[in-house]
């Protein structure tokens, strides 16, 4: 509910400065989850000794591809009867743009993993956990580094990118980032805690919702929504919100939650 919710109204927040192809697919990129923001953020829970729901794995699975359908689905109604590149974008049929939303590489893997530890249990766990958990928090500081040096390259994106009333101020999409990730995660830690989930749960769903796609998203874009400029919204993505959560957005949101919870 949430994954489809977020992006309706950060389209029409974001419609206002960008076209309504970038608009859309800023929509579809807030709207959908990080999975290494999430991974982070476990890590960051389990370095504290704080419990958390492994179910919130599948929830994390579950909110990579409504977004999308749901981003597309907006663009196409508010370009319906214009001249904003609808035609060229709607010859994607819609078979088509849901078997990219469910069944592209990042959601089959997730869901694939799922099925595997499922299947396998704890024992199974127990046997690969010299290969896969001992040597997690080193292969995630790799990513990371990796994660960052493409982030930077990527910044630089933004100096060119065009909106409605012409080239968009980089502070402008910036503010724009930061903005729609404390926004989201405030709507999701107002549920989190609504629903009275844990403090390790609650911190988990609200840097899902805090969280931008770069993976998922952009790969769907490409295909359903060429006119779309990824410079704008995998580089707001990746360069300015991916970061920001990291570095700030964990502990930020962590403290709060703890003050509510008291």
């Amino acid at each position: 509910l949430l994954a489809a919710i977020v992006p309706v109204y950060v389209f029409f927040i974001v419609k206002r400065i960008f076209s309504t192809p970038d608009a859309a697919a800023i929509a579809a990129t807030y709207g959908s989850i990080s999975a290494v923001t999430f991974v982070t953020a476990t890590s960051y829970l389990d370095s504290l000794g704080i419990p958390w729901g492994g179910h919130f794995v599948a929830a994390m699975a579950l909110m990579e591809a409504p977004a999308i359908v749901v981003g597309l689905y907006l663009y196409r109604r508010v370009s319906a009867g214009t001249d904003d590149d609808a035609t060229t974008d709607t010859e994607t049929g819609i078979s088509e743009l849901l078997r990219e939303a469910f069944l592209n590489g990042s959601v089959v893997l997730i869901l694939g993993s799922l099925i595997i530890g499922w299947i396998n249990g704890e024992a199974g766990m127990k046997d690969l956990a010299p290969f896969v958990k001992s040597p997690f928090k080193g292969m995630l500081c790799i990513f990371l580094l990796d994660m960052g040096l493409v982030a930077a390259r990527r910044i630089r994106d933004l100096t060119t990118a065009s909106g409605t009333k012409g080239t968009i101020p980089l502070t402008s999409m910036m503010i724009t980032a930061v903005g729609l990730a404390l926004l989201n995660g405030a709507v999701a830690l107002v549920l989190a805690t609504g629903a009275g989930l844990s403090e390790g749960d609650a911190l988990l769903l609200t840097m899902l919702g805090a969280s931008a796609s770069y993976i998922a998203v952009p790969a769907a874009m490409r295909l359903a929504l060429p006119s779309a400029n990824p410079g704008i919204y995998l580089t707001m993505a990746l360069a300015i919100t991916f970061p920001i959560n990291i570095v700030f957005g964990i502990p930020l949101f962590h403290a709060i939650i703890k003050v509510i919870s008291g």
